[in-house]
């Protein structure tokens, strides 16, 4: 090999940056450059010429952010660090929850071995395809795509990718409203009669007239009630944790309702203030006879032992009230869109009727309840012809 051939073999070596060219023993030729983060970055060509131009591109792209230099790790491995040591502190608990139930039953199984430069939009439309095909919710599939497109989003700002593949992803499935079951008036009136002295009454009196979420009810304090005013004040909503590996089993998240709008002060029926009376009467005997075991907490509605109510045991003892009562099955949270529904009905302001849910906006309840405003305008004709008849 002549001189001048070693010469050109030899690497040739420039500042950080600026990036280096050298001749492989294949004979193809390599070229180099050094990131600020210290990651060497390598392309190859067949010519001097082609080596040169792909290391410009490589080092244009990432000067432009668009070339990944993130380190070899897989799909589980990034996820498994974003969840735990980035976004876990930025999000309330049940949102930690829900994010990693749904990656350790759904994404991870599926594509935790591939490595995270290597995914691609297609892995994501298989995996939305398939949990589509075994019945998985719109939806949660939805669900699915927010949490890996927040993700990949975090991974390409730290340049482990070139972009986010989840951008790339075709239609996803479709949601369906989910069509509430309204109990109308009469049907209210039955229920809450077969409630009569249960431990269900006053909390299903109280979710037929102001509305409120089951979480906020769970919550509710003695002292957030005025007794004298006759109005409660909605501070926190309480969420039982469940399905992460056990490790939230039986633990409760307290937290401020979601929106400013969700703290609010709702007035009460003299009903309401009977059933409360009623109910503070029974929880006095519950605390008597749990006795030691008995933990204050200053609840409204408690178990046995004066902690918080298990949303699961207390759907069961709803759905049998209902089979009592003669109603067809339904959620407890079907109550708020009855008592929305029959405000509405009744003529009851929108305004009025947001107030009391609690919604952001007037859109939101208008948009949730816009099944109620055909009657509402059958009314207000009938008010023209009650007055153009005068």
């Amino acid at each position: 090999m002549s001189e001048e051939e070693k010469r050109a073999k030899k690497k040739v070596r420039r500042a950080r940056g600026e990036g280096s060219l050298h001749r492989r023993n294949d004979g193809r030729w390599a070229g180099s450059f050094l990131t600020e983060e210290g990651k060497r970055i390598t392309v190859y060509g067949k010519s001097q010429q082609e080596a040169l131009e792909k290391l410009r591109r490589s080092q244009y792209d990432y000067q432009q952010g668009l070339l990944a230099t993130g380190p070899r790790q897989s799909l589980a491995q990034y996820l498994e660090h974003w969840l735990e040591e980035v976004h876990k502190p930025a999000i309330k608990l049940t949102t930690y929850a829900k994010y990693r139930r749904v990656i350790d039953r759904h994404i991870l199984p599926e594509l935790g071995h591939l490595q995270l430069k290597k995914l691609t939009p297609e892995h994501l439309e298989r995996l939305y395809a398939k949990k589509t095909r075994e019945g998985l919710s719109a939806s949660m599939v939805r669900h699915m795509h927010v949490i890996i497109h927040e993700a990949l989003e975090q991974a390409t700002r730290k340049r482990y990718l070139a972009h986010n593949v989840s951008d790339l992803v075709g239609d996803l499935p479709r949601i369906k409203r989910r069509e509430a079951k309204i109990i109308t008036r009469e049907q209210a009136q039955r229920l809450i009669a077969a409630a009569k002295g249960t431990q269900l009454e006053a909390i299903v009196i109280l979710a037929i007239t102001t509305g409120m979420h089951h979480g906020e009810i769970i919550g509710l304090q003695w002292h957030d009630i005025n007794v004298e005013e006759r109005y409660l004040s909605v501070r926190r909503t309480v969420t039982r944790l469940s399905g992460v590996k056990d490790r939230f089993a039986g633990r409760f998240e307290v937290t401020s309702p979601k929106t400013e709008g969700g703290q609010r002060t709702i007035m009460l029926a003299s009903v309401v203030m009977q059933a409360l009376k009623e109910q503070q009467v029974r929880q006095e005997a519950a605390r008597l006879k749990a006795g030691e075991k008995w933990q204050e907490h200053g609840l409204v509605f408690c178990n046995t032992y004066g902690s918080y109510l298990n949303p699961d045991a207390l759907l069961a003892q709803f759905h049998r009230l209902l089979e009592k009562a003669g109603l067809p099955r339904m959620r407890l949270h079907d109550l708020r869109h009855s008592a929305a529904t029959i405000l509405l009905g009744k003529g009851t302001h929108p305004k009025l009727v947001q107030e009391l849910l609690g919604h952001s906006s007037i859109d939101i309840t208008m948009d949730i309840y816009s099944h109620v405003i055909p009657s509402m305008q059958h009314g207000m004709m009938e008010k023209w012809d009650d007055f153009l008849k005068e």
